[in-house]
This record gives C-alpha cells, sequence and structure tokens, in this order.
C-alpha cells in the first residue's frame, strides 16, 4: 500500500474509531442506531438513530486538537445541503414521509475526550 492509501486508510479507520465513540455516546442516551455510513452520490450520513418517535440524521465531526477550530466549526452550509439531500434520499427509499415523521438533524463534535452533541443543530436545506 503506498502512502497516499496508508493515509485514507487511516483517516478512515480514525473517523470510525470516533464515530464508534458517538454511537457509544448516543446509545447511553437511549438512542436506537438505525444506521450507520448512510451513502448517496456526494454526500454520506455519519449515523441515523431514532430518539424516542423522531429520526435523528447525526453528523460526527473530531479533532485531536483545536489548532484548526472546534470540530463543529466543519459542518458548512455546504455541509448540511448535502447530509439534507442524503436525508431525502434516505425517507424516500424507505417510503417515510416528513409529515407524518419527526426528524432532526444533530451534530456532534468531538475535541480530543470531550463529546460536544448539539440536538436540532440545523433545519432542513434545499
Amino acid at each position: 500500500m503506498n502512502n497516499k492509501n496508508n493515509l485514507k486508510f487511516n483517516k478512515r479507520k480514525t473517523g470510525t474509531d470516533y464515530e464508534e465513540l458517538a454511537v457509544n455516546y448516543l446509545e447511553k442516551k437511549k438512542y436506537f442506531i438505525i444506521e450507520r455510513n448512510f451513502q448517496v452520490r456526494q454526500a454520506e450520513i455519519d449515523i441515523i438513530a431514532r430518539d424516542d418517535n423522531t429520526i435523528v440524521f447525526i453528523e460526527v465531526k473530531y479533532r485531536t486538537t483545536s489548532g484548526s477550530g472546534h470540530p463543529l466549526e466543519a459542518v458548512t452550509i455546504q455541509k448540511q445541503k448535502r447530509i439534507c439531500h442524503a436525508a431525502l434520499f434516505y425517507m424516500n427509499r424507505n417510503k417515510i414521509s416528513p409529515e407524518n415523521t419527526s426528524i432532526r438533524f444533530d451534530v456532534i463534535g468531538i475535541l480530543g475526550d470531550e463529546i460536544t452533541h448539539i440536538e436540532n443543530a440545523f433545519d432542513f436545506i434545499y
């Protein structure tokens, strides 16, 4: 494996480790994990969960230090639009009506060992 592929593998492994940390955190809060790493073209949702009767689409961002800013700052408007697009695709594929089902977009930021969970972090964006 060359250095570029090695770096890509290591970043994916690190991302998976932090997503696992987020899943454990959510399960302790009694969330039911429906799916992880749901992908559509040009978009991915890290975690899809149920919180009571609400379907929650969750983005996980991590940083080892705050040198590049807080991980929550990495969820830009463009990223939010991609997450919303993927959520709409997920709902269509699973025949989930937004009129009959409560949905929410959460963000989990992990900075070192500190987890920050923002419920209802942003609204649906077209």
